[in-house]
């Protein structure tokens, strides 16, 4: 008599996505989001409201995590800092991912010397490091969020551009474009109608991941001074304002942001990589 094996539909699909740490990374990214949107409505204090003489208090019931060297509310700026912390990174990855998949699947659909020439653009671009870009984009145009975004953008491009090349590569030896192609369907309805959907899953796990890392070098830029504005809240020029309080023995306000920024790039990072790998694991 053999035994019959019953499979459990729900079991697989816990198993994939119940990692502790998973869903601990997924929270924190909801979380973070929830607090961009909702900053504007929920912070306790105006963020910039400056009171010199409460500077570098500590913990209080008006303040719960203190105040920085300039008397302003930590958990305000905190909040408030994560819509200007998420928008600045989810326009690199918007720009990237767009012109990316358009350059990758050009490339790889037309081959020839369009390929050449398109790949060895994207290459040159890997010689020259985002962030040196972003730092002589922003001493033309000055301080703010639009030059160091536009500059790591195209950094980041050629990440997304290579990995739509191999996927597109790919798919151009599938029956289902054969049998397109054979119905007089053009290769702009084939890309985006067919081919595109197939490979999106792939290209968007990429760019979570992408997410994380231009958070991190958006706050690089703040905390040297070169990203957004000195009043505008944000995690990366909270820790360059927060040097000061460090000189004097109270962390606390640069501590904060610097949590804020490592735990949401992790948290990304997580994320997008547990996305590839479910994409990995369904694809033929």
């Amino acid at each position: 008599m053999s035994a019959v094996l019953v499979r459990r539909p729900g079991l697989s699909r816990i198993r994939a996505t119940g990692s502790p740490l998973h869903l601990l990374c997924l929270g924190l990214v909801a979380f973070v989001v929830l607090a961009a949107l909702l900053a504007p409505w929920v912070v306790p204090q105006d963020p910039n409201a400056v009171d010199l003489g409460n500077a570098l208090a500590g913990p209080s019931a008006a303040h719960p995590l203190g105040v920085d060297a300039a008397g302003r509310d930590t958990l305000s700026r905190l909040l408030l800092g994560a819509r200007t912390s998420l928008l600045g990174p989810l326009g690199v990855v918007a720009f990237s991912t767009v012109a990316g998949i358009a350059i990758g699947m050009a490339a790889a659909w037309r081959g020839g010397w369009l390929d050449s020439v398109l790949s060895r653009s994207t290459e040159l671009v890997f010689a020259f490091p985002g962030m040196l870009l972003a730092i002589l984009i922003i001493s033309v145009y000055g301080e703010g969020l639009l030059a160091p975004v536009i500059a790591l953008a195209v950094a980041y491009l050629p990440y997304v551009s290579r990995l739509t090349r191999s996927l597109v590569l790919a798919e151009r030896t599938r029956p289902y474009v054969s049998a397109y192609q054979v119905q007089g369907h053009s290769a702009v309805q084939i890309c985006l109608r067919h081919v595109l959907p197939n490979i999106a899953p792939v290209v968007l796990a990429q760019s979570t991941i992408n997410f994380g890392y231009a958070l991190m070098d958006l706050a690089g830029l703040s905390f040297l001074g070169l990203g957004v504005p000195a009043l505008t809240p944000d995690w990366g020029r909270m820790v360059f304002d927060g040097q000061t309080a460090i000189q004097h023995g109270y962390p606390l306000s640069a501590i904060l942001p610097c949590l804020f920024i490592v735990l949401t790039v992790v948290a990304f990072n997580v994320v997008g990589e547990r996305w590839a790998d479910r994409v990995a694991r369904r694809t033929p």
